[in-house]
């Protein structure tokens, strides 16, 4: 029987190439075991979100992206296991142009079947992380079709890359504007350097977050915090980063302690500490999170068993009762 984890691969690997309705409504008539997750994506299907979504096409949404080019995502995945992703457009502090919204998905696409992937570090170019969308492709798809096709498109990616198997961190240098506040929230992890800032600007223009950033911004700090955050646009530096939740840990300052390494080996340092172990080990970590977080608790408790499954009486569990390493 198909698994919920088999489910949601599908779900986000597919639901960027048809319609958002007509995948709920199949999803809905498969036979898993995820009862409560149906009547939830049931649920969704009847808002009023569908209503709007019905005319979707995604080669017609990739053209107009595509007509805005500049900037790259450039991804190095190395043999530690670690995985680094570079939002790559340093003259226009790493605003994501149409051209890059494709360049993100496709290297998602890469991330989701790289077997041997443990973790990842999402991180700008020269110093700062993103200013969010190019105003150039903006102020052309400023119709309201347009921009929720954009928006679904990047809502899609970005959900893609939080459902990676991987144990992901946003390495916040610079500043995280707009989107790219949004962006941080699609990582596991947050880490900032001394003097970043990181700000959702989207009531500044006359916006609220449409990437999935305001949702994922409640599960991080919660919805009080999250409304302080958007309705007051507040910039939130390291240390209240800090005290409200949104970071877990600011990094050393290089022009104080030349010793500490780049701020890219500092992130480094930080996630090995999660990634310790073998692949399959810290991949099943990741799932059965992913399914504590999205699903109600008796089927996260149904898939945790089955990701359980997947561990027990493998090579890592075996090795360490050999070596009897429960309590080292």
């Amino acid at each position: 029987m198909t698994s919920f984890l088999d489910h949601l691969s599908i779900y986000s690997r597919n639901s960027g190439r048809m319609r958002l309705c007509a995948v709920m409504r199949t999803f809905l008539k498969s036979r898993s075991r995820c009862g409560a997750w149906d009547r939830l994506l049931q649920k969704q299907s009847r808002a009023s979100i569908c209503s709007h979504v019905h005319s979707f096409n995604e080669a017609n949404i990739r053209e107009k992206l595509q007509a805005f080019p500049g900037g790259s995502i450039d991804l190095l995945k190395q043999d530690s296991g670690i995985a680094v992703l570079t939002i790559n457009n340093p003259s226009r502090m790493n605003a994501l142009s149409g051209s890059m919204m494709l360049d993100l998905e496709e290297k998602v696409t890469q991330l989701e079947n790289w077997t041997d992937g443990k973790g990842l570090i999402v991180c700008g170019a020269a110093e700062t992380f993103c200013s969010g969308s190019d105003l150039s492709a903006v102020r052309a798809i400023s119709n309201t079709q347009d921009g929720m096709m954009m928006c679904m498109f990047m809502q899609n990616t970005l959900t893609r890359l939080l459902r990676l198997p991987l144990i992901s961190v946003a390495l916040v240098e610079g500043k995280a504007l707009g989107g790219g506040a949004e962006f941080i929230t699609a990582c596991d992890f947050r880490l900032m350097a001394p003097d970043s800032v990181i700000q959702f600007v989207h009531k500044h223009m006359g916006l609220v977050p449409g990437w999935g950033g305001a949702a994922r911004l409640v599960r991080i700090v919660g919805a009080q915090k999250a409304l302080q955050l958007l309705a007051g646009a507040l910039k939130v530096n390291p240390t209240l980063g800090l005290q409200i939740g949104l970071v877990d840990e600011v990094l050393k300052d290089l022009h104080t302690d030349m010793a500490v390494g780049t701020t890219l080996k500092q992130a480094e340092q930080w996630l090995s500490n999660y990634v310790k172990g073998p692949v399959p080990v810290i991949q099943a970590v990741k799932k059965v999170v992913l399914s504590g977080r999205e699903l109600p608790l008796s089927e996260a408790l149904r898939t945790e068993m089955s990701v359980f499954g997947t561990v027990w009486g493998g090579p890592a569990n075996l090795q360490a009762l050999a070596n009897k390493s429960k309590h080292k």
